[in-house]
C-alpha cells in the first residue's frame, strides 16, 4: 500500500507521460523542471516529459492446450541527461487467470503488485482527473499488475523481461490467445520493431489455426503443432494480436466464433480445415495446364512460364492426371486426353514444353474448347484447369459475352477455372468471370513480378484437394443470411476455408459440411452456440463487411451499375470503416450530394470534412479504376493496370480473413493538408463495439450516429463535458469506457441514446 500512496501523492501534484508499448504501459513521471501544464495542440507532446524511447521489442509464447506462457523482452532507452522514474502497468484481460507472473528489470527479478478492478479503476479514474487523458479507460474494468521502475539512468538502455502464465478460455471448441498490441493511441511515436512468435501444440490433432487481426505466417509442423509468427517496423499498432485454434483426432475441423451486442443481428465466422492431413487423404484429380506461347509471351514471361509449368507437372500426385494445352494463333494438346501422371508421362511433357516457343495470336477460344475437351466421360473426379495468358483474345470468338457462352456450354459441374493474368494488357472482365463462374481463383502478375513464383505458389497450395464441391449448410434454430463467399472453393490440405455471415435468433445449432471426397458424398456435422450479448470478438463485423463490400463491388464492376447495390456499399463502408479508394469516391460523393440538398450537416459527415482540408484529393481520388469498377462515370475499364489493380484489390476484400486485408489501396488515400502536411484518408477510425468511429476535427464520431442523423436530423443529443462528476458518473455505465478511452470529444450511440462528450 505504501506504493499505492506514494503514486497517489504524485498523480495529485504532477502530470505524466504514459508511453504505450506491447504487453503493458510505463507511465513517466517528469522532474522538477517540466512544465506538465503546458497548453499544447491537438497531437503535440509536452518537450518537457521525457518520453522512454522503445528500441526493441520481442515476443514469445507458449501455448499448451488452454495453457500460455508470454515472455516478453523489451530494451527502452531514456534520451535525456536525467535519471527518471516509471511506473510499470500491465492490464489483466477479461476473464484471464493468471498464475505466475515475473519480471526482470537489468537483470534484477522485482516483485509485482496485483491490483484487482477496483483499486485498478481507482488508478486509471486519477489518471483521467490528473492527466487529463482518458486512453486507458478501455481497461476500465480490469484488474493490472504494477512495478516501480527507479532508476531509469540517463543516456542509457532499460532492459526489461516479462514472463507471465494464463489460463486461455475456449469458445465453441475453439481456444483464444490475445496479446496487447493496441496502443498507438499511448504513443509519442512509432515502435522502432515488433518480433512476435507463438507456439501452438496439444494432445489432440491440430486442425484450425488462424489470426483475424494481422498478416502472419503460419508453419504446420505435423499433425499436432503449428509456428505462428510476424515481423513490424517502425509502426503504431493498432489492435491487440489475436489467434485462435482447435484440436480434435476427426477428419474435418471446424470452428465458430460469433458477436452480437444485443441490439443488431448477429454475426459469425466459421473455418474449416482438415489440419495437415496425411497423404492417403488426397483427391485424384485431373487438371490441364494452358499456356499462352503467343509473340507477346516471348524472352523473360516464355522462360518463367515454362519453368512455372514444369514445377506443377513434377508435383502432380500419384493417381493424378493431366494434359499439356499450349496455345497462340492456334491451339494445341500434348496427349488428347487427360493421361495417367508417371515417368514416362511427365517426361514427354517436359520435353514438350521445352520445345515451345512464343509466336503467334492470341486463340483464347480454341484453347479452353481443347481444355475442356480433354477430360475423359463419366469422370467425376475434380477437374481442374491452369490457365496462364499475357494477352486479349485477337483469333477466333473474341467478344467477352460470346466466349465466356462458349465456354459454359462446354463447362462440367467440376471444373475449375484457376487464371494467371500477365501484364496488364488484358481483359480482366473475362478472366474474373471465368473464375467467377467456376468458383476459381484469379491472380494477376505483373510486369516486375516473377510468373514461376506467382503459379509455384499457388499450385503448392491447391495441388492436393481432399474435399471438393464444398456446402456448409445450417439448420433451422437461427435465421443465416448474407454469407460470403457466397460460393464455396474446393478444399485443400494443409489449408482452410473461411466464410462469414449474419444471424438472427439464439441458440445451439448444428453445422454441416458436407462435399465429395474420390467421388464419394462425405458429411460431417458439429454442433455449434449462436450466443446473445457475445461482443468479446468485435473483429467479425469489420471482416464480414469487407468480404460484404468486396462482393457488391465485384459485381458492379463485372455486371454494371446498381443503385441498391451502390447504396449498400455507402452504408456498409461508413459503419465498418471499410476505406478503399472505391468506398472512400462512393461516400465522398454520398456525403457532398447530402450536404448540397441540406440533409446532413457537417459535423455528422465522417470523411468529407477532412477531404475538405486536402484540395488535392478531390483528383487524386478520381482514379480511372475507382470509375470504372463502380460506373459512375465512364465505360469500365476492362484492361490496363487499373483493371488489374481493382480487380486484385477487391478478391482480396471479399476473401479476407484478417483486418489488414480490410485496407486495400491505402496507399493511394495519401494527401497533403493545406498546412502541407501529410496525412491519409484512412487514418483516423478505430472500431469499437462492431463499427467505426472517425475522427475529424479533434472529435470522434460514431458511425452509427451519423447512419442515425441521417434519418433523424433533429436527433435529441446527451452532451457531457470531459472531466466534469457527470462525465465520471457516465464511466459507470456498461460498454462506455470503449468509446470514452478515444478522447475528450467523442459523440457516439449508447443504448439507442447519442452522447456528446466535449472540452
Amino acid at each position: 500500500m505504501k506504493s499505492l500512496k506514494l503514486l497517489f501523492a504524485v498523480l495529485c501534484l504532477l502530470s505524466f507521460q504514459v508511453i504505450g508499448y506491447a504487453g503493458g504501459f510505463l507511465i513517466v513521471m517528469p522532474d522538477a523542471h517540466s512544465n506538465p501544464n503546458q497548453v499544447l495542440r491537438p497531437g503535440q507532446v509536452n518537450p518537457a516529459l521525457f518520453p522512454l524511447e522503445t528500441r526493441s521489442t520481442k515476443i514469445e509464447a507458449k501455448l499448451f492446450e488452454q495453457t500460455a506462457t508470454t515472455t516478453i523482452e523489451q530494451v527502452f532507452y531514456n534520451p535525456t541527461g536525467r535519471r527518471l522514474e516509471a511506473y510499470f502497468l500491465f492490464p489483466v484481460p477479461k476473464g484471464v487467470v493468471i498464475s505466475k507472473f515475473s519480471m526482470n528489470i537489468n537483470g534484477k527479478m522485482q516483485e509485482a503488485e496485483l491490483l484487482d478492478a477496483t483499486k485498478a479503476r481507482q488508478i486509471y479514474e486519477q489518471i483521467v482527473r490528473k492527466a487529463q487523458d482518458p486512453a486507458l479507460l478501455e481497461y476500465y474494468n480490469q484488474g493490472m499488475f504494477r512495478v516501480r521502475i527507479f532508476p531509469i539512468e540517463p543516456n542509457s538502455e532499460q532492459r526489461i523481461q516479462l514472463t507471465y502464465t494464463e489460463t486461455l478460455t475456449k469458445d465453441n471448441g475453439t481456444i483464444a490467445y490475445t496479446f496487447p498490441l493496441n496502443t498507438s493511441k499511448y504513443s509519442a511515436k512509432p515502435l522502432n520493431e515488433i518480433s512476435m512468435r507463438v507456439m501452438v501444440e496439444g494432445n489432440s490433432k491440430l486442425k484450425t489455426v488462424y489470426c483475424p487481426t494481422h498478416e502472419v505466417e503460419i508453419i504446420r509442423k505435423g499433425e499436432k503443432q503449428a509456428t505462428v509468427g510476424f515481423e513490424m517496423k517502425n509502426i503504431r499498432p493498432d489492435r491487440d494480436f489475436e489467434l485462435y485454434w482447435n484440436m480434435d483426432n476427426s477428419d474435418l475441423g471446424l470452428s465458430m466464433l460469433n458477436f452480437q451486442d444485443g441490439k443488431e443481428d448477429g454475426y459469425f465466422f466459421i473455418n474449416v480445415s482438415p489440419g495437415f492431413g496425411d497423404e492417403k487423404e488426397v483427391v485424384q484429380k485431373d487438371i490441364v495446364f494452358v499456356m499462352d506461347k503467343s509473340g507477346s509471351m516471348s524472352d523473360k514471361k516464355m522462360v518463367q512460364a515454362k519453368k512455372a509449368l514444369k514445377f506443377c507437372i513434377e508435383n502432380l500426385n500419384p493417381g493424378d492426371r493431366f494434359e499439356v494445352v499450349p496455345f497462340s494463333t492456334e491451339a494445341t494438346s500434348l496427349f488428347g486426353q487427360v493421361e495417367d501422371f508417371n515417368a514416362a508421362s511427365k517426361k514427354k511433357a517436359i520435353d514438350f514444353i521445352e520445345s515451345l516457343r512464343a509466336i503467334g495470336g492470341t486463340n483464347i477460344d480454341e484453347a479452353l474448347q481443347l481444355a475442356m475437351e480433354s477430360q475423359k466421360t463419366k469422370s467425376d473426379r475434380p477437374f481442374f484447369i491452369i490457365f496462364m495468358t499475357d494477352g486479349k483474345p485477337t483469333i477466333g470468338e473474341t467478344q467477352e459475352d460470346a466466349l465466356l457462352k462458349k465456354i459454359m456450354s462446354h463447362n462440367k459441374s467440376n471444373v475449375r477455372i484457376f487464371t494467371f493474368g500477365i501484364g496488364t494488357d488484358l481483359n480482366t472482365h473475362l478472366l474474373d468471370k471465368m473464375t467467377e463462374m467456376t468458383r476459381g481463383h484469379r491472380t494477376y502478375v505483373l510486369e516486375d513480378e516473377d510468373i514461376e513464383i506467382k503459379v509455384s505458389d499457388f499450385y503448392e497450395k491447391a495441388s492436393s484437394p481432399v474435399l471438393t464441391d464444398v456446402k456448409v449448410s445450417f439448420d433451422k434454430s437461427v435465421r443465416i443470411s448474407d454469407v460470403y463467399p457466397k460460393d464455396l472453393p474446393d478444399m485443400f490440405k494443409g489449408a482452410t476455408i473461411s466464410l462469414m455471415g449474419r444471424y438472427s435468433g439464439k441458440g445451439k445449432g448444428t453445422v454441416t459440411v458436407t462435399g465429395k471426397v474420390n467421388g464419394k458424398d462425405q458429411s460431417y456435422s458439429y454442433e455449434v452456440n449462436f450466443e446473445e450479448n457475445h461482443t468479446r470478438h468485435n473483429f467479425i463485423p469489420s471482416l464480414w463487411a469487407s468480404r460484404a463490400v468486396g462482393y457488391l463491388l465485384d459485381q458492379i464492376r463485372l455486371h454494371g451499375e446498381n443503385k441498391e447495390l451502390v447504396d449498400e456499399v455507402v452504408r456498409l463502408a461508413k459503419k465498418h470503416g471499410i476505406i478503399t479508394p472505391y468506398t472512400s469516391y462512393l461516400i465522398l460523393e454520398d456525403e457532398a450530394i447530402a450536404a448540397n440538398n441540406n440533409q446532413v450537416r457537417p459535423n455528422d459527415q465522417i470523411l468529407r470534412p477532412r477531404a475538405m482540408q486536402a484540395p488535392q484529393l478531390d483528383r487524386e481520388l478520381n482514379f480511372e479504376e475507382v470509375e470504372g469498377t463502380i460506373g459512375t462515370r465512364s465505360e469500365a475499364k476492362k484492361s490496363g493496370s487499373s483493371g488489374v489493380r481493382a480487380s486484385k484489390e477487391l478478391q482480396d476484400m471479399n476473401k479476407a480473413d484478417n483486418l489488414s486485408a480490410t485496407k486495400q489501396g491505402e496507399s493511394r488515400l495519401a494527401y497533403k493538408d493545406k498546412s502541407g502536411i501529410d496525412h491519409n484518408l484512412s487514418e483516423g477510425i478505430n472500431n469499437v463495439q462492431g463499427r467505426a468511429l472517425y475522427q475529424n476535427n479533434n472529435t470522434w464520431l460514431d458511425a452509427n450516429l451519423a447512419l442515425e442523423t441521417e434519418k433523424n436530423k433533429n436527433l435529441k443529443t446527451n452532451r457531457v463535458k470531459f472531466n466534469s462528476e457527470e462525465y465520471f458518473k457516465l464511466m459507470q455505465r456498461e460498454g462506455a469506457n470503449e468509446f470514452l478511452a478515444l478522447g475528450r470529444n467523442v459523440r457516439f450511440m449508447l443504448d439507442q441514446e447519442a452522447i456528446e462528450v466535449y472540452e
